[in-house]
């Protein structure tokens, strides 16, 4: 695992408590799993927020299930990176702080009631992205994992 974090140096200083997220890439044919979440206009990766009492890992299987309808067991998730990066639509300098989780399965993700549609995305969509999200997409092309 490695991580991508902002420097210190480059952190503005604030009150506010970072944003823990776990998210899912699920890679098939070049290409990353993304979603568009119900009423936004931008394209996220499947994921979310970890709950009190569940691991990272827990959370990226909880919320694939949630989002996309795929049942994965956390143990076989592999951690990839972590992204700490200023959170989409927040005050500046609060931090999302995703841990990204390598999925494989061979079910077919489907849009749940809080997902309107779902995305095979390239970093020609990075411009689609909020900052995690894009930052996303570019470590993955630099692993040579997606176009």
């Amino acid at each position: 695992m490695t991580s991508t974090t902002v420097p210190d140096s480059a952190q503005p200083s604030s009150s506010l408590p970072d944003i823990l997220v776990a998210a899912i890439a699920l890679i098939r044919d070049r290409r990353v799993l993304m979603v568009t979440a119900r009423g936004r206009d931008v394209i996220f990766m499947p994921g979310g927020k970890i709950d009190a009492g569940e691991t990272a890992a827990e959370g990226a299987a909880r919320e694939a299930w949630e989002e996309v309808g795929l049942r994965l067991d956390p143990a076989a998730l592999t951690e990839m990176f972590t992204v700490a990066i200023q959170a989409h639509g927040e005050p500046d300098g609060r931090l999302v702080r995703m841990r990204v989780f390598a999925a494989e399965t061979d079910a077919d993700p489907q849009p749940s009631a809080e997902v309107s549609a779902l995305h095979w995305a390239t970093t020609a969509d990075l411009f689609r992205c909020p900052p995690a999200g894009a930052e996303v997409l570019r470590l993955l092309a630099e692993r040579g994992l997606i176009d």
